[in-house]
């Protein structure tokens, strides 16, 4: 299925430190019905999504459950084939690239998934699982990589004896540990967190997202942040990008996007944090209408359905993301 390049912009690819760029990223999954399972429709999960993400950083995406986030951070990573555009990696597009070219470039890109037990072999023990993409990748003798083995677990806070425990023997803590010990393993330099503390208690996330956070400060990490937990991606987000219905809105510095939201869905969406002063009050912004269906997305604006800015030019014409301010891109005909 050809798919128009969409005309959603983003940053110029100018900045040598910019270690990901992401340009009119779509994907389309096919819905298939009849007799013979012909293809009858699409949901249009991604739809010409752009953005950058400088070495280093931490870049949290945030939006409601079905905007479209998971898929963004798997399609970069090509756990799922992108149907159109570019996912530049230090320079090289990888799209293009064939399975055993992208098999060693997984070297470089790593994923901590959202469910820590799932995500997790059950009949391997920690020690087999860490170990596991160090033998994939023919990385050191037995001996080696049971070192390396040893020293990752180390790293993230468990002891060298867990290494013959299963996963059921942890908490749901210590299994996003695990995980993210497995990203590690290879030495990566971009890390996709889809969602990493989502399922944990609140007193094991803060723990779980500073550990995140002396790791990139020890190994010079660069991380895709996706939740949807506002507080948490504001606490680790150096710049935060705003997705509705598969598409980015708006994309700024932290401080910046959360003082100062400029598209009325990131006004809404931020209403909505609670504020931990019971004296404090906050004017929320009920949004009428329900989030349309990624089969057919509306025309013109996606949000223009439930905006209460919307024109008649939010109807016939998609915003360009564009720079409102210094560093502060959103999509919006009026901002």
């Amino acid at each position: 299925m050809s798919v128009a390049r969409s005309e959603i912009t983003a940053p110029p690819v100018s900045d040598p430190a910019v270690l990901l760029s992401v340009r009119n990223l779509t994907k389309y999954f096919p819905i298939t019905g009849g007799l013979f399972s012909r293809t009858v429709g699409h949901v249009k999960a991604v739809d010409g999504v752009s953005f950058d993400i400088r070495r280093g950083e931490t870049l949290g995406l945030v939006g409601e459950s079905g905007c479209g986030k998971t898929t963004t951070g798997r399609a970069i990573l090509r756990l799922i084939e992108p149907t159109s555009g570019q996912i530049i990696f230090e320079g090289r597009d990888i799209v293009p690239l064939p399975k055993r070219e992208m098999r060693a470039l997984r070297r470089e890109m790593q994923i901590v998934f959202q469910d820590p037990f799932g995500s997790l072999n059950p009949r391997m023990s920690v020690g087999e699982i860490l170990e596991e993409p160090l033998i994939i990748h023919h990385m050191g003798n037995r001996q080696e990589r049971q070192k390396r083995v040893r020293e990752l677990l180390e790293v993230v806070g468990l002891a060298a004896y867990h290494i013959r425990r299963y996963p059921h023997e942890f908490s749901g803590g210590q299994r996003q540990r695990i995980g993210i010990a497995r990203a590690l393993a290879l030495n990566p330099k971009l890390v996709v967190a889809d969602e990493p503390v989502s399922a944990l208690d609140v007193s094991i996330q803060s723990q779980i997202l500073n550990l995140m956070e002396d790791l990139q400060r020890e190994f010079g990490l660069t991380y895709l942040f996706i939740a949807h937990g506002l507080n948490v991606i504001r606490h680790i987000s150096d710049r935060v990008g705003v997705m509705y219905l598969g598409a980015m809105v708006e994309i700024a510095e932290a401080d910046e996007i959360y003082r100062h939201p400029l598209h009325p869905y990131t006004e809404a969406l931020f209403s909505a944090i609670p504020i931990p002063n019971p004296a404090a009050r906050r004017e929320r912004i009920i949004l009428q209408g329900d989030v349309p269906s990624p089969v057919n997305p509306p025309s013109g604006c996606r949000f223009h359905t439930r905006c209460p800015m919307a024109q008649e030019q939010c109807r016939v014409e998609r915003p360009v993301l564009k720079e409102s301010a210094p560093d502060h891109w959103v999509a919006c005909h009026f901002r």
